[in-house]
């Protein structure tokens, strides 16, 4: 979220609003790295700062990112369709590694940026706290749940925004540390060798944080990388391979590897073979990535600028998709059929078109950019 220099709590002044991995603002694989804050001001002088700065390519590749992030959850309830579940176990191989490791690439200066603290509560700790009492109360009133009422345990998909806080401030140590990456897997692999308490989603942070690592890790020239022919070229069988190997896997393994949360133990196997199938998830769900990656056009698109307000369709899109799940409208027959789990990709990809209009933004800004600025002291002035 985008914060003004006279009022460090207020909303973005940005137009468009903030992005799932911080929206900070960047010059991506161009010359630089990430730099903090968005453009201040209004109207085109604002516009045309921002557009100076920001690469079309992250904004292109975090919006296909979350459409696909809402196509994985709208057939969610179709995973007894084997084409759903392939599909739904291909999708989450990547779509949520691609946008932790963009994650990741624009935190490796939040050490050095300023408002720290104020910007992990208004862009995170405050959503997080929102829209967890948001799903609580939909999956108790209208899905009938008994529900623990905490903010302490992660409801459906706001456990991404406490782990997002959580790398955030681990940043500086694995800007300090040697062999960062190396350690980061060996913390994911340690966490697949006992169950991990439910709370504040550990496992799942802990699991997933080599993929955060490795963007802070990546420079703008691995990303350029990506955008040789060649590699484009070779991207195409790559992800097609990876679609016919989750639809041979759909039988043979659990959905919850996908969910990085449970132990080995949970899961069925030896601490040997589990050990063995994360390694091989972590290197599949890499390779994946950077497939995809290098197939996301790298020049302004008619989405580009819905790459920048993807935090709305993230927390937004599962109202719809969790109040059709619990009315059982995905109880229809037509929709357990390879078609009907094509009409729910679809209707996905239609969702997170219609959450990223203005008029959407303009009714929910109050609860995905709160206004903050009243919890924070004003900044002290330096000491001369």
């Amino acid at each position: 979220m985008v914060t003004s220099a006279a009022d460090p709590g207020a909303p973005s002044s940005d137009p468009v609003g903030p992005s799932l991995e911080g929206d900070v603002q960047h010059s991506g694989a161009r010359e630089g790295a990430a730099t903090e804050g968005a453009a201040t001001g209004t109207g085109s002088e604002a516009a045309g700062r921002a557009e100076k700065t920001r690469d079309p390519f992250f904004d292109n590749a975090k919006y296909i990112a979350i459409v696909l992030v809402v196509a994985g959850h709208a057939m969610e309830a179709l995973r007894d369709v084997p084409a759903g579940r392939a599909l739904y176990l291909f999708l989450y191989m990547f779509h949520m590694p691609v946008f932790i490791i963009v994650s990741g690439y624009f935190s490796r200066r939040f050490p050095f940026s300023r408002n720290k603290a104020r910007k992990l509560i208004t862009q995170l700790l405050a959503p997080y706290v929102l829209f967890q009492i948001v799903y609580m109360l939909l999956g108790k009133f209208v899905g009938g749940h008994d529900v623990n009422p905490t903010l302490l345990d992660p409801y459906f998909l706001v456990w991404f925004l406490l782990a997002l806080f959580a790398w955030r401030l681990s940043t500086p140590v694995w800007l300090r540390i040697r062999r960062p990456l190396a350690v980061a897997v060996l913390i994911s692999l340690a966490a697949g060798l006992q169950e991990l308490p439910g709370v504040l989603e550990t496992g799942r942070i802990l699991s997933l944080l080599p993929f955060f690592v490795l963007g802070m890790m990546l420079k703008p020239e691995h990303f350029a990388y990506l955008r040789r022919r060649w590699v484009r070229i070779l991207a195409v069988p790559v992800l097609a391979a990876g679609l016919v190997v989750a639809y041979w896997a759909q039988t043979r393994m659990s959905v919850e590897w996908v969910f990085w949360r449970r132990s080995n133990d949970y899961l069925g196997v030896d601490n040997l073979t589990g050990t063995a199938m994360r390694t091989g998830m972590l290197v599949c769900a890499t390779i994946l990535s950077a497939a995809f990656l290098a197939l996301v056009p790298s020049r302004k698109t008619w989405f580009t600028g819905l790459g920048a307000i993807t935090l709305y369709v993230y927390l937004l899109h599962g109202v719809p998709v969790k109040v059709a799940d619990y009315l059982g409208w995905y109880d229809h027959p037509a929709l357990h059929t390879t078609l009907g789990v094509l009409a729910a990709a679809v209707g996905g990809i239609v969702l997170a078109g219609l959450l990223s209009t203005p008029p959407v933004r303009a009714a929910t800004r109050w609860a995905v950019e709160p206004r903050l600025a009243w919890a924070f002291r004003p900044r002290p002035r330096k000491l001369t």
